[in-house]
């Protein structure tokens, strides 16, 4: 505390004394930007000395913490914090799925989503290509030899009737790596640890999470950026420290573009939520809420599975009626 004071959290263990910087980070699974987070963490410190006690405990923290996220933030702020308290409690593994074209901004979504959610585990779907690629020749599979915007130059043949050739290169590339991402998630529900996993190739459609909903948490988004001098600028941010080369996807720019509006169509033809991005915050706070949303429904659906379960109670004696 500011004022040399420390008050101890009773129940946690070991009774930890509370900390802003702690208390902003979960609070930052509400959707707040990191700054909102801290300055509520700072006046649930100050409302913590005003009641001059050494100790305060789990619950009669929390409820400080809503108390001040509905006066500084909003009642949606609260709801998302007391909907995260009982998530908490949710028994199989959270998996993110991140989709859009390049440039879109989905890696920096995926890590800063992983940190507020407090996922360890966040993978690329380009890994994923280059360790195929180290199983599979560029001979017998080229799609994965080529970036996502210029899959048509590796195809071995014109497709047999007048189609986007981009998107059917694409589409190669994308059933490819799907294998991959497949064997991601099986790995997260078997050993029961959260994943963030995002790439272009995360493209609704191409894997089945319905065989997976009883043994993770998935939810899947598609990350777009309509407006075109937008999407230009993230290239010029990408390209500052070297490694990605402004000139070549402003080369490959229109071709991205394509990419997109197809992923986008497959998004909307499976009712895969689509995010613009037009702010980090805003992006992140969108997909938060999704998560909660998701895991509100597991939960309520558990709860009534485990109702439909619970055996009838048997009447007693006194409680059946003479005949």
């Amino acid at each position: 505390m500011a004022d040399g004071r420390v008050i101890v959290i009773s129940g946690a263990d070991p009774g930890l004394p509370y900390s802003k910087g702690l208390r902003a980070s979960e609070l930052m699974v509400t959707g707040l930007s990191p700054y909102r987070a801290y300055q509520v963490a700072e006046q649930v410190e100050e409302r913590l000395r005003e009641r001059r006690v050494a100790s305060v405990t789990s619950e009669e923290l929390d409820d400080i913490t809503i108390d001040v996220l509905t006066d500084l933030a909003g009642e949606r702020y609260a709801t998302n914090f007391l909907k995260w308290r009982e998530i908490r409690s949710v028994d199989i593994p959270l998996v993110v799925m991140i989709g859009g074209a390049t440039g879109v901004g989905k890696s920096t979504i995926a890590t800063q989503l992983a940190v507020r959610l407090g996922i360890v585990r966040v993978v690329a779907t380009d890994a994923i290509r280059e360790v195929m690629r180290a199983l599979f020749t560029s001979e017998l599979m080229p799609t994965l030899y080529t970036s996502s915007f210029d899959a048509d130059s590796a195809l071995r043949e014109p497709p047999p009737r007048p189609v986007d050739r981009l998107v059917v290169g694409f589409r190669e590339q994308t059933s490819a790596v799907s294998v991959g991402i497949r064997a991601l998630v099986e790995r997260a529900a078997v050993e029961g640890t959260s994943v963030v996993i995002e790439g272009a190739h995360v493209v609704p459609g191409f894997f089945d999470l319905s065989a997976y909903e009883s043994r993770v948490l998935a939810v899947p988004v598609v990350v777009t950026v309509d407006e075109e001098d937008l999407h230009r600028s993230h290239f010029a941010v990408r390209s500052i420290d070297g490694s990605r080369p402004y000139e070549r996807y402003m080369a490959g720019f229109q071709n991205i573009r394509r990419i997109q509006k197809y992923i986008k169509s497959q998004a909307l033809s499976h009712n895969v939520p689509i995010i613009p991005n037009y702010s980090l915050d805003q992006s992140l706070s969108a997909v938060i809420d999704l998560v909660v949303e998701r895991a509100t429904q597991h939960l309520r659906e558990r709860t009534q599975e485990g109702s439909r379960r619970k055996p009838a109670r048997r009447p007693t004696e006194l409680e059946v009626s003479p005949r």
